[in-house]
């Protein structure tokens, strides 16, 4: 990246459908919490601007009113005010970093849920003409706005468009965060038909209108932003190739000269084995055996037999087909009759597989565990009591599991693709280079091959050691990732102003 003029201060505003630890569904959210606060600790007035759910916490964080009666929409019929929305504020005494949320009863907070509407592109360019008109109100303005997915990818749409000619927001350079660029709207775009396809180029119709809901905010996002980032650098050029372009590859080829890989963090204060209270027992790279003890009490909490000395493996994501849980269920019967070793699985997902491993669990009481819910804590137990975390995924934009797992010392086993790729290296018998096992070809004989590989590595005390070790040693914290993005801020001023 080119060196470019320096900026005293920068102010960066985070444009968002979820943060933690306001409200989380994935790791949006969790990007979402540690992005901004890293920005901010290297001397950068970092923000959140989000919805006010009903489900964040109003005790826990206490709001004060920052822009009452935004009008959202003043050019079009709302005769029940629905559009009509204020701004909330909140300060985290801890970090410091500031949170706007935008109050809307109708789209927002008579909600259950996060997602999952009929008409969530609706509520996305509510947020995001929210966030606009909040900034043209507000005293304080931001250099650059970082808005994720397609949910905000509206941002960028509407400054490069309705206010190229606005004083205050034409001035505002973007960038378009994707995590993952298979979302792109309400909709398969694998299915709909060419001539249907919202191009990108028009006018955002009225919130009245039908035609809003087919709208492609991820497609507008890449079209009008003047940095386009994704969460990996291995991920950022295989979405340039018709396998996981999902539709958009000769645009982001004819966009090359903007697309970037920043490849993701972990917060390492909150993932941290030596301090960790939602483990039983701490543990170091240095000294990492008293792992074992987190062994039994995992053992222990999904009632399989307590043995330290037997392999255990643990699965903890989306039981989907993008997270390669297709060829664990191939795998699953040829691994049961050859190996010793047992199998945690955490993680909500399609009936079907959820049903098939339900099935294994009964087949193989003792051996076979599963917890088919979302649970936020319990999987900081799996990586600090199995011994591999199984992640053989279909495509991987960047991937925190084999982050967190490393970080408290399970052994990756991991598919060479996206984030997968920039983050473990495979291991070689013998030497002190390798951080997990790597497959590369998607099909079930390379995942099963990586297993035996290591189970048989795990025979070797000295070996398995050896690569705790060096996965526990790996630095994947936020400072370099932070140090990646303000650079891009940079870039995406300067593209702003030319």
């Amino acid at each position: 990246m080119n060196k470019l003029p320096e900026i005293k201060k920068l102010k960066i505003l985070f444009v968002a459908a979820e943060a933690a630890p306001f409200i989380k569904v994935g790791g949006l959210g969790e990007v979402m919490r540690s992005l901004p606060r890293a920005i901010r600790e290297l001397g950068h007035d970092a923000r959140l601007f989000i919805p006010k759910y009903a489900k964040i916490e109003a005790e826990k964080f206490p709001m004060e009113p920052e822009v009452n009666e935004l009008d959202i929409a003043p050019n079009e019929e709302d005769p029940h005010r629905l559009l009509v929305s204020n701004v909330l504020k909140h300060v985290d005494k801890e970090s410091g970093i500031t949170a706007y949320f935008l109050e809307n009863m109708e789209y927002y907070e008579k909600r259950a849920n996060t997602y999952g509407y009929g008409d969530d592109t609706i509520r996305w360019i509510l947020l995001s003409k929210g966030a606009l008109e909040f900034i043209r109100r507000s005293d304080w303005k931001p250099d650059v706005i970082i808005a994720s997915d397609w949910q905000t990818g509206f941002i960028p749409n509407l400054i490069k468009t309705e206010f190229k000619n606005d004083p205050i927001l034409s001035g505002v350079a973007t960038i378009f965060l994707i995590h993952n660029l298979k979302y792109q709207g309400m909709f398969d775009p694998h299915f709909v038909p060419e001539l249907e396809a919202d191009s990108g180029q028009g006018p955002i119709p009225d919130f009245s209108n039908p035609q809003i809901l087919k709208l492609n905010g991820l497609r507008r996002g890449v079209l009008h932003a003047d940095i386009i980032n994704t969460v990996s650098p291995t991920y950022a050029k295989e979405i340039l190739t018709p396998e996981l372009g999902e539709k958009l590859e000769e645009i982001l080829r004819e966009k090359r000269d903007q697309l970037y890989g920043t490849l993701n963090g972990i917060d390492y204060d909150e993932f941290n084995p030596e301090t960790d209270t939602d483990i039983p027992a701490h543990y170091s790279r240095n000294k990492p055996a008293e792992r074992y003890r987190n062994k039994i009490a995992l053992q222990k909490r999904f009632g399989l037999p307590e043995n330290d000395k037997v392999f255990v493996m643990g699965f903890v994501s989306r039981l989907t087909e993008q997270k390669g849980i297709d060829l664990l269920q191939e795998i699953a019967p040829s691994l049961f009759e050859n190996l010793d070793f047992q199998l945690v699985i955490v993680g909500t997902g399609d009936t079907k597989y959820r049903t098939a491993f339900k099935e294994l669990q009964e087949k193989y009481p003792t051996r076979v565990a599963i917890h088919p819910f979302f649970d936020e804590k319990l999987p900081k137990l799996i990586f600090s009591g199995t011994d591999t975390v199984l992640i053989p995924s279909r495509f991987e934009p960047s991937g925190l599991v084999q982050m967190e797992a490393m970080r408290y010392g399970a052994i990756p086993i991991v598919r060479k693709t996206g984030g997968l790729a920039d983050t473990v290296t495979d291991y070689y018998p013998g030497t002190d280079y390798g951080t997990g096992f790597v497959f590369e070809k998607y099909n079930s004989y390379a995942f099963l091959i990586s297993i035996v590989r290591a189970w048989q590595a795990y025979r070797s005390k000295k070996e398995w050691v050896g690569l705790i070790k060096r996965a526990m040693s790996q630095d994947f914290s936020w400072k370099k990732s932070a140090k990646d993005y303000v650079k891009l801020c940079y870039s995406a001023i300067t593209k702003h102003q030319n």
